[in-house]
């Protein structure tokens, strides 16, 4: 074989080789973590971590119902850090805050994690969820935990669809139709006498007539 010859069949080699490898690359690598992902709002403060916040609203911009933050805490500290309270500046909404367990403290236990939103996760529910901020826009929430103190960042505000929306809100369910009266059915005759209980009138004799004659 010339020389020129062998140079073309090993740079055919290559680009083979090469092409080959960018396709097992594109296959590998566990195909969820290629999945194209919201860049959420991130920041830390101390040994808090406070990742993947957004405010989302109902689906349906005509619909009435809340909106919820969402969230998730990291705690690298050694002790425990309570969850406080959550507040959007620059607005009146109030957060609710509610445990993942129905009552008690929202925690971020030490070494671990705290994540608001979803199904069987604690919540953070603005019953006013059209008063919070529009959706699109980029809407400040402070965290306050009880030994870090605040944390706040920027969070987008995003309708409950796609990626969110298993962390979204409930919208208000519909208000049930108003039922019907019963008609009062089975009404006693006025002026009807009634047999005193454990009495019996004898045949052919009238209430008045037995009553007269255990009186005397």
């Amino acid at each position: 074989m010339s020389r020129s010859l062998r140079h073309g069949a090993l740079a055919a080699t290559a680009i083979a080789f090469s092409i080959v490898s960018l396709s097992a690359c594109a296959a590998g690598n566990n195909a969820e973590t290629l999945k194209v992902r919201p860049d959420n709002a991130a920041t830390s403060v101390g040994t808090v971590k406070v990742q993947n916040v957004n405010v989302i609203t109902q689906a349906d911009t005509e619909a009435e119902g809340p909106a919820v933050v969402a969230a998730t805490l990291f705690n690298d500290g050694t002790e425990n850090e309570v969850l406080e309270s959550i507040t959007l500046p620059g607005t009146d909404v109030q957060v609710k805050l509610q445990a993942a367990q129905g009552s008690g403290p929202v925690e971020v236990p030490a070494g671990g994690r705290l994540v608001l939103g979803g199904e069987g996760n604690a919540s953070a529910v603005i019953a006013e969820g059209r008063e919070a901020s529009q959706d699109g826009n980029v809407q400040q929430v402070v965290f306050k935990l009880s030994r870090t103190g605040d944390v706040g960042l920027g969070a987008t505000v995003v309708p409950a669809e796609g990626y969110f929306k298993d962390f979204g809100p409930s919208a208000l369910p519909a208000s049930p139709a108003p039922s019907a009266t019963p008609e009062a059915t089975g009404s006693p005759t006025p002026g009807a006498s009634e047999t005193p209980a454990g009495e019996t009138p004898a045949t052919g004799e009238s209430p008045e007539t037995a009553t007269a004659g255990t009186t005397g």
